[in-house]
């Protein structure tokens, strides 16, 4: 077990983390005054508490539980590879939590509750259960590289992608294994690929390792594919029927995004008030309320009003909020598409 020679503020900072309360809450649980905490905070390594206040952060120390003892290392010694057995529960509660802070676009917490685990564990030194959370935190790191825009190079979605497919191949999860090959197909389609990626989801909308949900987004997103390469009428035809499975599947909030990605075909195909309409249902029946989410439906929805002369400058508008939120939550992706969509309307 770690053991502290000579406690700092930085030292005591750690632990308070590392138990997970608050300032007034550490406070309380070592018997001291709440601006004493506060000192620790602000002053770090700069302040050293007094000899009695030492021993009563070791009995602090050695009474916390093995979880937080492991967190408590690993914030005051990030570089170090833990070659001891992972805490299974508590590595699958930050996982967790880390989708719903995914979901929400809080990027930088869920970093922290990855690199928690991922900077200070050796894979090879992890067991099977160890390995398969491993591969879930190299997904997930893959999906908030992917929202942020770095989808290519070496630290990209692409990289931690690959490497967890490797992982869960050795694991023989083949539902893992088809789940990120579906976003690789993604990835290749945000980086321009789309003959490629819209092979890909061909394939995988009949690919039995998925699930039937997985499956009617692997042909909605044929559609995608096909409609940004300017082949609107069959891309809605298999968006069509992809929302009509999403539908029978009670999946609302897929259904929602059908229709969201249906009404850019139709403006693809230029037909303006087929277009509205489908944003309009997408605008209504969204059940989400994401910062990724928002941005991507008043995107589509300026796309269409632009099209029109008499919405343009409506069109104009919705897109500046789109970016606005796009910049406050770094969806750079997605800023980037909504300054494609402005050029081609300059050119």
């Amino acid at each position: 077990m770690v053991s502290v020679q000579q406690w700092t503020g930085r030292e005591a900072s750690a632990l308070r983390a590392a138990l997970r309360m608050s300032m007034r809450g550490f406070a309380e649980h070592l018997g001291v005054a709440l601006r004493t905490v506060a000192k620790w905070e602000s002053l770090g390594a700069e302040t050293q508490p007094r000899p009695d206040t030492q021993a009563i952060l070791d009995t602090a120390l050695a009474r916390a539980e093995s979880a937080a003892r492991t967190r408590f290392e690993a914030l005051l010694f990030p570089e170090r590879k833990c070659t001891q057995p992972a805490d299974h529960e508590t590595w699958t509660e930050d996982i967790e939590r880390a989708v719903v802070c995914i979901s929400r676009q809080n990027f930088p917490f869920a970093t922290t509750l990855l690199n928690r685990w991922m900077g200070r564990l050796d894979p090879q030194q992890l067991d099977e259960k160890g390995l398969y959370l491993y591969g879930r935190s190299l997904v997930l790191l893959g999906d908030l590289q992917r929202d942020q825009g770095a989808i290519l190079g070496p630290l990209s979605a692409r990289h931690s992608y690959v490497t967890a497919r490797d992982m869960f191949t050795e694991l023989d999860v083949p539902r893992r294994v088809a789940q990120i090959e579906l976003s690789l197909a993604v990835v290749q389609e945000m980086s321009g690929g789309l003959d490629a990626s819209a092979r890909q989801y061909e394939v995988l909308a009949t690919d039995e390792r998925l699930s039937s949900r997985d499956r009617a987004r692997a042909r909605l997103w044929v559609g995608t594919a096909l409609s940004k390469q300017g082949d609107n009428e069959y891309a809605i035809q298999v968006m069509t029927a992809a929302t009509r499975a999403f539908e029978d599947l009670g999946e609302p909030e897929d259904w929602s995004v059908a229709h969201q990605k249906l009404a850019l075909a139709h403006r693809g195909a230029g037909e303006l008030s087929r277009a509205l309409q489908c944003i309009d249902i997408a605008r209504t029946t969204g059940t989400a309320d994401s910062p990724m989410q928002r941005v991507r439906l008043d995107t589509a929805y300026g796309h269409i009003l632009l099209s029109d002369a008499a919405t343009r400058d409506d069109g104009l508008s919705v897109l500046d909020l789109a970016a606005q939120v796009a910049r406050q939550y770094g969806l750079s992706h997605q800023l980037r598409s909504i300054e494609n969509i402005r050029k081609g309307q300059q050119g």
